[in-house]
């Protein structure tokens, strides 16, 4: 399990898949901040923050493992959610954060899987060792 260590941000512990991931939230963060102030609604410019916070905790190397769950639930909840609040009222931003989202939680899906796999084989194993 990784832990903190120090160094922020720790990026040599990144693969590329890992950086698509951050690519990815830093997105649906900044769409979700975006799009909160536009159509003034606090919590979904609230959900931004949290995937941008969830950027620093990763870059800070704190439970990567766990930020990838964390991250599956998050996103894959707000999917359905998105559908059910703005019903009839879809725009071009919420589209593209949703196609966002799902390669989102299916690369997280895979992280978590691939971290998994690699940890069975040792210490030092899992994400930054299955490049």
């Amino acid at each position: 399990m990784s832990q903190h260590t120090g160094n922020f941000p720790d990026t040599e512990s990144v693969d590329a898949l890992a950086w698509l991931a951050v690519a990815l939230v830093v997105v649906t963060g900044v769409l979700h901040v975006y799009a909160g102030v536009v159509e003034g609604r606090i919590p979904v410019a609230l959900a931004g923050v949290g995937f941008l916070g969830a950027v620093v905790l990763f870059l800070s190397n704190v439970r990567r493992r766990l930020l990838y769950l964390v991250g599956i639930v998050y996103t894959g909840v707000q999917i359905p959610l998105w559908y059910v609040v703005k019903a009839g009222e879809f725009t071009t931003v919420g589209y593209v954060d949703k196609a966002v989202q799902v390669v989102l939680v299916a690369l997280l899906a895979y992280l978590y899987w691939r971290g998994r796999a690699g940890s069975a084989t040792g210490p030092g194993a899992g994400a930054a060792g299955s490049r």
